[in-house]
């Protein structure tokens, strides 16, 4: 995660801002923003990025690259749909690149990587889920809250170690020691604090969860 300047191959990150530009255009012209016209909604997406920023902020690594932080990327689509959340984190990111923390040129794989790639994966279960699966709130909370953040910052993961090794940055089995064994724990604390959100916010402020419907995972037990 995290990758900074001139650690991967300049076409690699120039094909990847391009890719990233056309993504987040495609999130601006089609994103549900009458959802931001409640001043309420409006606030609880601001304070999002800020603590989003602040959590990606703290961060711990053993050689470039090869970082880790909470993304946050499955609660966000949840509460405010996959094209928003994308936005949200696309300005989290450029938070902390900003603060030198990750590189301009590799923003758009940065992009690709920690917010796209998990916030994409957590809408395909979501919608999974709600065609597939029963209306309950166990469901809701443990599927699509719990296990399915722990295995969007897994993906997430994945795919770093797959670019560094196929960019032969790092070897395989170097990775496959030292860091993606970490992962246990990091998809552990995003599943926690995931779930533990979805489930506040399900009993206390459910109108801030656009994916969450109280009358049928509610009222109609």
């Amino acid at each position: 995660m995290n990758f900074p300047d001139h650690l991967l191959p300049t076409e690699l990150c120039w094909a990847a801002n391009a890719l990233s530009l056309a993504i987040i255009l495609a999130c601006v012209k089609s994103a549900p923003w009458r959802h931001l016209k409640d001043t309420s909604l409006l606030n609880v997406f601001m304070a999002g990025i800020v603590g989003l920023m602040l959590v990606w902020a703290v961060n711990a690594g053993i050689k470039p690259g090869l970082n880790f932080h909470l993304l946050g990327a499955t609660l966000l689509s949840l509460m405010f749909g996959p094209q928003l959340a994308i936005i949200a984190l696309a300005l989290v990111l450029l938070g902390i690149t900003a603060f030198g923390m990750a590189g301009w040129l590799s923003y758009g794989l940065n992009l690709m990587l920690m917010v796209v790639i998990p916030a994409m994966f957590s809408w395909g279960v979501f919608r999974w889920v709600d065609r597939k699966l029963p209306n309950h709130l166990f469901v809701y909370i443990f599927v699509v809250g719990f296990f399915c953040a722990g295995v969007a910052i897994t993906l997430c993961g994945l795919a770093s170690s797959f670019v560094l090794t196929e960019s032969a940055i790092y070897k395989r089995e170097y990775l496959g020691e030292h860091y993606l064994p970490y992962y246990i724990f990091m998809a552990w604390s995003e599943a926690m604090l995931t779930g533990m959100a979805v489930t506040l916010m399900a009993a206390f402020r459910p109108s801030w969860l656009s994916t969450f419907n109280d009358k049928r995972y509610l009222k109609t037990k």
